[in-house]
């Protein structure tokens, strides 16, 4: 997993797995290109923190 992950608004606390998972609406597909493909970051990365996404905003 990336270092972005613990940033993103879709990784989640699960309680069955107890580790942190990724909640981003994705098909088969899409799993594939994110774990095979190292040159990309995520597609569904999406910054957790409100005050940077403000800030970007304005």
């Amino acid at each position: 997993m990336s270092a972005y992950c613990d940033t993103c608004v879709f990784n989640a606390w699960d309680e069955d797995e107890e580790d942190y998972v990724c909640q981003a609406d994705m098909d088969e597909d899409d799993c594939y290109r994110l774990l095979t493909d190292s040159r990309s970051g995520c597609p569904f990365y999406r910054n957790d923190n409100e005050y940077e996404v403000v800030r970007h905003q304005m």
